[in-house]
């Protein structure tokens, strides 16, 4: 699928302005503007031109990229994307590190400083958040969220809809189940098949 010229973003919060940012460095889109339900006026330097709904009415003119904070809603609205047969990018900024044989699936973005080493597979709708690091042979499942600082060894398996809270550290050859919560500055040192909230040092089950 070719990419065009304009990018519309969806979501015009605080993840959207940061994806917007994303976007703007990597100087391949002349136009960059919002969609949002929530706020109708514009943000400095982009516009909101339209609701979550009137995706149909641009999708032959933008690549479309969802910047939703919350997995679900993430997850929701790029299915719907695809449904649409829209054109869905994947975002890196030009400070991130990425390694030799790296697969980013989708509608993924990679923030500032951020680094994923080599044969590492991204699923859609990941984010892979400022300064957070990714190592070798990790797999992180679709419409995960890899918080600022977090750091990850080798051969991690991360499931779907999974949220490593900020500057939390997970040893090598762990496996995260799908759904799970791992608390802002948590250790992961065995793996964890059941989903819920996990916190602390090492990281224990504190929520189903």
């Amino acid at each position: 699928m070719a990419y065009k010229d304009k990018l519309l973003i969806l979501g015009a919060g605080g993840h959207g302005r940061a994806a917007a940012y994303v976007a703007a460095n990597m100087k391949r889109w002349r136009q960059i503007a919002f969609l949002n339900d929530s706020e109708t006026q514009d943000k400095k330097d982009f516009r909101i031109i339209g609701r979550f709904n009137e995706v149909h009415h641009y999708k032959d003119e933008y690549d479309m990229f969802v910047a939703i904070g919350d997995n679900e809603i993430r997850e929701k609205l790029l299915l719907q994307l695809e449904v649409e047969n829209a054109s869905i990018p994947v975002l890196i900024h030009p400070s991130a590190l990425i390694g030799e044989n790296v697969k980013l699936g989708a509608g993924s973005i990679v923030m500032a400083g951020a680094v994923i080493i080599c044969n590492s597979t991204i699923g859609k709708g990941v984010i892979i958040n400022t300064s957070s690091s990714v190592d070798h042979d990790n797999m992180i499942g679709d419409f995960a969220h890899i918080s600022p600082g977090v750091h990850m060894a080798g051969e991690v398996k991360i499931g779907d809809d999974t949220w490593i809270c900020i500057g939390a550290t997970v040893i090598n050859r762990i496996t995260i189940t799908d759904h799970c919560i791992i608390g802002a500055g948590a250790v992961v040192i065995n793996n964890i098949t059941e989903k819920g909230t996990y916190v602390g040092v090492p990281a224990r089950k504190i929520k189903s």
